[in-house]
Parts: C-alpha cells; structure tokens; sequence
C-alpha cells in the first residue's frame, strides 16, 4: 500500500485528490494548518508548511512513497521541504502553475523547455516572507521554487496546471461571470484578448494522483484539450455583453499550454468544451 503526504489541500481539487488517492487504496497523510477537517480515512497533521521546525515536528519519524505538495510558492519553502523531506520520500510532486510562462517572449501553447527548471536562476535573498512581494511576483516566485526542487537527491515531478474551473471554486472567478452575464450586466475584457488553457477541478485532481503514483520526473504541463478567450467563456454562459477593462480571464497575453508530454506519458485528458457546461451549471 502506498504512503502519500499531501501538503496543503483543504479545499477545492485540493480535497478532491485526498480522495481519489484515498479511493485508490493509498493510506494518505495530509498537513496543513487546520484549517478544514481532513476527509475521512486521511491522517490530518496540523502544521504550517512555512515553519519548518513545526512541519518536521508534526511528521515525526513518518516516511512516504511520494509527497504532492500543493502549497510551494517561493525559493525558501522550497528548500526547507527539501531539509525535511530528504530521506522521508522516493518523490516528490509540486503543484506548479501556467504562470510560469507568464514574461516570456513569443506566444503559447507553451512547451515545458519554455522554463528550464535545472538551470533556472535562484535568489532567495529577495523578500519573499512579503505577502505583497509575493503577489506581485507570484510567477517567478514558482520558478525558483521548481529550480530548487529541480535539484533534489530524490525524483521530483513539477505539474504546471493550466487555470481551473470547477463549480467549488473558492476564488469567485467563474461564478464572477456567471452572475454578471446572467444578470445582463457588462462583463469587462480587453480590446484583444488572448487564450488559455483551462484544466477542470475534478481532472487536475485525477492528473496530481496520477502524477504521485508515476516514475517520471521534471516539470509537465497538465491542461485539458482546447483553448478559450473570455470573450467564448462567456458565450458558454448566455448572451455576454462586454465593456473595455478587465476581469479575472481576460488576458493581454497567451496563456495556453502544450500538453503532449503529459499525453505521450499516459494521461488521457478531457476536452474543455465537454465539461464547460457542467461546471458554468454548478456556478450557478
């Protein structure tokens, strides 16, 4: 039977993967600060991942098969799981983000070669412990993060998730345009904008169970099959009246992502016109 610690995931797709993997017949391990009771059959250990000393208290002499860690946002955090984790796992998988692409030149769908992790610079004396800071540089904070996992003496597997929409969503985003545009209120996008890529809740947990229970290793991109801009967003919804500005998926830039190492590796993902639906139906 597989051991999995999951860091973080209290909520959304989050709770989701601790039970698929559950399900699956794994005995599963989750840590967090408590702030939502763990699923039941999952080992709940309350700790905050930014303290290491609590972290390494909370696990104890406990070793697992594979780590999904959904909450790794800096260089720092980064290093200090690897302190913790060194000898306690054979892998570690890091939820990472489309944002990583975010800066670069040229347009989508980006290949995981756009960000080379290996060889990606590291500062961690940049103020990341500034909630602010980390805001602002909420993308480059994860390249660090995936430069310092990269160099790991156990197999790591960074998944780039594409931007997800699910009906439990706790950002707001979606049901954002479902209630304007189902009120006949303007929704405001951009003159021109770009695409995206889009993964649903249910698959991106399916995929970082998937990717805990694998052997690769290295960063992957992990979106379903299709791209939207907000303007077919919300056509997906009713009758979208638009005004210049801007709102959560309206984007100046691409945001799409090639899947087809994910896909040349196994998972068969869906498309994002198929569950489109279903998940604007659960917004409601």
């Amino acid at each position: 039977m597989n051991e999995i610690c999951v860091i973080g995931g209290s909520r959304y797709f989050g709770r989701r993967l601790l039970e698929i993997l559950r399900d699956q017949g794994a005995r599963v391990t989750v840590v967090n600060r408590g702030s939502a009771p763990a699923p039941g059959g999952v080992t709940h250990l309350k700790a905050d991942r930014g303290d290491e000393r609590a972290l390494r208290e909370a696990l104890g002499g406990r070793t697992f098969d594979a780590v999904v860690d959904q909450v790794c946002y800096t260089p720092l955090q980064a290093a200090a799981a690897l302190r913790v984790f060194e000898g306690r796992t054979r892998r570690y998988v890091m939820t990472s983000t489309v944002e990583v692409y975010s800066g670069l030149e040229g347009a989508g769908p980006y290949r995981e070669s756009a960000v080379p992790a290996q060889t990606w610079p590291v500062n961690p004396d940049l103020p990341w412990h500034d909630a602010r800071f980390l805001d602002d540089h909420y993308g480059e904070g994860k390249r660090q993060a995936e430069a310092v996992l990269s160099r790991a003496g156990f197999g790591v597997a960074v998944v780039r998730t594409a931007h997800v929409l699910g009906g439990d969503d706790f950002t707001g985003r979606l049901a954002h345009y479902v209630r304007r545009v189902r009120a006949g209120e303007p929704v405001a996008v951009h003159a021109d904008p770009r695409p995206a890529s889009f993964i649903q809740d249910r698959e991106i947990a399916a995929f970082l169970a998937w990717a805990a229970l694998g052997a690769f290793t290295g960063p992957v991109n992990a979106c379903s099959h299709g791209t939207l801009d907000v303007r077919e967003l919300c056509a997906a919804i009713g009758r979208p009246v638009f005004t210049a500005g801007a709102s959560p998926y309206s984007f100046e830039r691409d945001y799409t992502m090639d899947n087809g190492r994910a896909s040349a590796l196994g998972f068969t993902f869906s498309d994002v016109r198929d569950w489109l639906p279903g998940v604007v139906a659960a917004c409601a």
